[in-house]
């Protein structure tokens, strides 16, 4: 068996389905992304009701765990003033994301891809993000 370099399709809609059953379970109407190895998007979806001002903000959570192989709630902590990555949410052309809801999807040791989440609370896209990823 050969090691994985990159989520599949399958496997992002699979991430995405069980991101949307726990979205559906805590009542947030939530966009979901998931980015291929190279952090690029290979699935998207937005559940009824889920906000258009979310739309992009999944799309670059699910960019940033890739460029940085960080959970987005993780980087945020390093990202305050004073802090060792303070002002990295302006680079990349403000893609970076730097609150919860954004996770790098693994195989084994190696990131094979990313899943973002935007809709609801930080608490809620974080469990939403949880579950998705569990799902490869």
């Amino acid at each position: 068996m050969h090691a994985i370099t990159s989520v599949t399709l399958d496997d992002a809609q699979r991430v995405i389905e069980a991101g949307i059953a726990k979205a559906k379970e805590i009542n947030s109407p939530s966009n979901i992304a998931v980015a291929d190895a190279g952090g690029n998007l290979l699935a998207f979806a937005r559940m009824d009701d889920a906000w258009l001002g979310s739309i992009d903000i999944a799309i670059n959570k699910a960019f940033t765990s890739r460029a940085f192989n960080i959970a987005t709630q993780q980087l945020a902590g390093f990202a305050q003033p004073r802090e060792q990555f303070y002002g990295i949410h302006v680079s990349n052309h403000g893609r970076v994301m730097i609150f919860a809801g954004g996770l790098p999807l693994k195989s084994g040791n190696s990131v094979v891809g990313a899943v973002g989440v935007s809709g609801g609370t930080g608490a809620q896209d974080q469990e939403i993000v949880e579950a998705a990823a569990a799902a490869l």
